[in-house]
């Protein structure tokens, strides 16, 4: 395990009901375009990785998928277990899953490969669980990120924030890669994966600036774990200015409108 990976386990740590209030909703929006991507439909044998809340699963049980769910946190596969109740729930970490070769249909991954030290690793395990001719599917979050995906970045900065020595900066510089159409899709090609491609979806997520602002306060993700780890008068500080920026989403009812983008990316074993 990388330092990186480690940092995650710490960062997400009993943070289930904390994302479930407020980063769920808008993880949610690829899930039916992952699940077109790896083919998943009646009787397919679909392997969910990273399954968080258990959002990937219940749409794939809803089309009469056969679903066993993974995740390395507890308080996630809770809530899992409410969501997709007939799903197999396993405790597993990328980039060793308790599967044999080939086992599953389609393995689909929502959001997990930003959390992981070594995606490359990562990827190649995906590919040796799912069986010849089956379907690998990921969604990672694009780079530069959108207008709405950067205001709490941009809060943070503003409000004078260091980063504690706890929270690595990003991954080894030979474990990286583009986070872009390109860059995702020669991530799969190199991980064995063929017919790799990649595309761009954009979408405006709307939540209340309290449930926005709940993220951060909660711990939730590096974003979170960054403000709690600051003096009250810089935390202070970067909720002022999460105010402020806030307005340039606000719509007439109040509610925030953020765009988002995220990369969706599929291949065949």
């Amino acid at each position: 395990m990388t330092v990186f990976d480690e940092s995650e386990r710490l960062i997400w740590a009993g943070r289930g009901d904390a994302y479930a209030a407020s980063f769920a909703k808008l993880c949610a929006y690829p899930v039916e375009h992952l699940l077109d991507a790896a083919g998943v439909g009646e009787g397919t044998r679909v392997l969910d990785v990273g399954t968080g809340t258990g959002t990937v699963a219940a749409a794939a049980l809803a089309r009469g998928a056969r679903v066993t769910a993974v995740d390395p946190e507890p308080s996630m596969l809770a809530l899992a277990a409410r969501t997709a109740p007939e799903a197999e729930l396993r405790t597993a970490l990328l980039p060793e899953l308790p599967f044999e070769n080939g086992e599953f249909d389609a393995v689909v991954a929502n959001f997990v490969l930003n959390h992981v030290g070594r995606p490359r690793a990562a990827l190649e395990e995906l590919r040796r669980v799912v069986r010849a001719g089956g379907r690998v599917a990921v969604t990672i979050w694009a780079k530069p990120p959108a207008p709405g995906q950067a205001l709490l970045g941009r809060a943070i900065a503003a409000g004078g924030a260091v980063r504690p020595p706890h929270l690595p900066g990003g991954l080894e510089p030979d474990e990286d890669f583009p986070r872009d159409e390109q860059g995702l899709g020669a991530l799969l090609a190199t991980g064995g994966l063929g017919d790799a491609a990649c595309e761009t979806l954009s979408w405006d997520h709307r939540a209340s600036p309290e449930e926005w602002w709940s993220a951060p306060a909660g711990g939730v993700a590096s974003s979170g774990q960054l403000v709690r780890a600051q003096t009250p008068q810089v935390r202070a500080a970067i909720k002022r200015s999460f105010d402020r920026f806030s307005v340039e989403f606000a719509d007439p009812d109040g509610m925030l409108r953020l765009p988002h983008a995220a990369l969706l990316a599929q291949g065949r074993r």
